[in-house]
């Protein structure tokens, strides 16, 4: 039985202070859960983050990453830097990157790569604008993302492979998939992984929900078939809030 994950992507928020609150906060509050934690923090709350959060239940990770290992890519951080601090999960492709940073499936297969040559377990983010789903190709357009980051990757790497299906017109907009319309996607995520790496496999991958998750919604997507989690956003900056969907 797959494992569910539960991480916070903080985005361009928190300082180093805050970012210690917060875990300081949150840690009695998931203490007891069976479910993985996992915040993803900037690069400034890293090692703060890491610091407090040893000895507990949470793990930490980062929003982005560098597929080179070292040279002239000014503000850019490698994946080597990242496990040098003991970093363990590193969000992959989120739309945000796409969207601003020209991020594209090729360069988010490159650090797919890249981050399991150091050690570092990728959260790969896949998801249709509303355009797209619109025009009745949203499946299409998940599962040849889903194909290309996967690119490559040896069936051990593909298992350890964390994918969030994160339709882009419900991040930060207080829209939320049905839980019918999120497992389907999820579910043909899962089945165009069958038919390149197996069954097997495809049934090992852990394969979250993202976009607009909250405490009230949170039970009834994890209650599906093929959801196995959460990447949330802005309900991940407030500790009631995130433990209540880590405990869901």
């Amino acid at each position: 039985m797959r494992k569910r994950i539960v991480a916070g992507n903080w985005k361009m928020n928190m300082l180093p202070n805050e970012a210690i609150h917060f875990i300081e906060e949150l840690t009695p509050l998931v203490k007891d859960t069976k479910n993985e934690v996992i915040l993803c923090v900037p690069y400034t709350d890293l090692f703060y983050a890491i610091l407090t959060a040893q000895n507990t239940n949470i793990k930490i990770g980062a929003q982005n990453m560098h597929f080179e290992d070292k040279g002239a890519y000014t503000g850019e951080v490698s994946g080597e830097m990242l496990k040098s601090i003991n970093v363990e999960y590193v969000i992959i492709g989120h739309s945000e990157r796409r969207q601003y940073f020209n991020e594209t499936d090729e360069t988010v297969n490159k650090k797919i790569k890249s981050a399991f040559k150091y050690g570092l377990k990728p959260i790969v983010c896949v998801g249709e604008t509303l355009e797209q789903r619109e025009e009745g190709i949203a499946e299409e357009v998940i599962t040849k993302q889903t194909e290309l980051a996967l690119a490559g990757l040896s069936d051990e790497q593909v298992k350890n492979t964390i994918i969030a299906y994160e339709p882009i017109w419900a991040i930060g907009t207080g829209k939320t998939a049905t839980k019918e319309d999120a497992n389907n996607s999820i579910r043909a995520i899962r089945n165009k992984i069958a038919k390149i790496y197996g069954q097997i496999i495809a049934d090992s991958v852990i394969i979250q929900y993202g976009g607009s998750v909250k405490s009230s919604n949170a039970k009834e997507l994890f209650e599906m078939s093929d959801i196995d989690g959460a990447l949330v956003g802005g309900a991940s900056l407030k500790a009631d809030e995130f433990s209540k969907i880590v405990n869901a």
